[in-house]
């Protein structure tokens, strides 16, 4: 999936201007890069279009994943993003159900493995079957 369409598909979801959509992703993303552990995030970056990759560069300190839980996760996006709660919250979703459209499925599961349960509520929606957009 190329960038434009991965921005449009968040935009879509998000019911947000494609600027938005760009803001809403990067937080999302950078959020990831904090929680899953250095490897999966390069593994994770390498099948993204090169902007979001850039967002996901790990550093020395990215190499262990920090561990929160899903409230942390969507207050850090909220913060990063400049939203309310529960507009972080439909922009994990929407970012998430895009990833899953983006990358293997492979990684996509290695992605979700590594989140706790509790996570579950914002995951689910991406993981149902049906969840992508059809185009028309």
């Amino acid at each position: 999936m190329n960038y434009d369409t991965f921005i449009d598909q968040v935009s879509q979801r998000t019911s947000t201007s494609s600027e938005r959509a760009v803001e809403l992703t990067r937080a999302v993303l950078e959020t990831f890069g904090e929680r899953l552990t250095g490897g999966e995030v390069l593994d994770l970056a390498a099948q993204l279009p090169q902007p979001l990759q850039l967002v996901l560069k790990p550093s020395p300190s990215t190499e262990q994943a920090q561990r929160f839980g899903a409230a942390e996760f969507v207050a850090r996006v909220a913060l990063r993003a400049g939203a309310e709660e529960p507009a972080a919250r439909d922009a994990v979703r929407a970012v998430f159900t895009t990833l899953r459209e983006a990358i293997t499925g492979g990684e996509f599961d290695d992605v979700a493995t590594q989140l706790p349960r509790d996570y579950r509520g914002l995951v689910e929606q991406a993981m149902a079957p049906g969840a992508t957009l059809r185009r028309s």
